[in-house]
């Protein structure tokens, strides 16, 4: 069964090596503007005192992503600043408040969350949205690819619209359903 995280969950887990040793934590989670995939994840130190790393960890340096940890096979696997660290000092990466738009152009609502695929891949599986309409609901999005993403508009496909989740237990059969449909078109 796949397992999904909100992004927002993700933040202060810790990191840790298949040895066990507890090396940092996440500090955020860097996207990847062109394709909306996981592009890595800056850290911060563990500690009340510690501050930001100068070391990410790249998308292929997870071993395994749980509700729990992130989990790495050894420290080898975080990097000094690289490109993950310039994706997000350019702001790709920063997607949340932006509005969630069909092709067709209907408004679905502000992205307030990330909902990433757990496991040793991690990757955008969909959005949380606050709706537009006046009692701001919120709701999950099966996206399996967004047609554009710029720093302030994100652009899914229209038949996302027909496929929403009130929670993550209900994500699964959303995002089965979007994937069946769009197999079909």
């Amino acid at each position: 069964m796949t397992e999904y995280i909100k992004a927002s969950e993700l933040v202060k887990q810790p990191v840790i090596t298949l040895d066990g040793e507890d090396v940092a934590q996440v500090k955020d989670v860097v996207f990847e503007p062109e394709d909306g995939s996981v592009r890595g994840f800056t850290l911060a130190g563990r500690g009340l005192l510690s501050g930001p790393m100068k070391k990410t960890l790249p998308a292929e340096g997870v071993h395994g992503l749980g509700q729990d940890a992130v989990m790495i096979r050894d420290e080898r696997a975080l990097e000094g600043e690289d490109e993950t660290s310039e994706v997000a000092e350019r702001g790709g990466g920063d997607v949340m408040g932006a509005m969630v738009m069909t092709a067709n152009g209907t408004r679905l609502g502000k992205l307030v969350d990330v909902i990433i695929e757990a496991g040793e891949r991690p990757a955008v599986a969909g959005y949380e949205v606050e709706s537009s309409g006046g009692r701001h609901r919120r709701m999950l999005l099966p996206v399996p690819r967004p047609v554009g993403v710029s720093g302030d508009i994100v652009v899914v496909p229209d038949a996302v619209a027909d496929f929403t989740a009130g929670d993550l237990a209900g994500f699964t059969e959303a995002a089965r359903g979007l994937r069946s449909r769009l197999e079909e078109e």
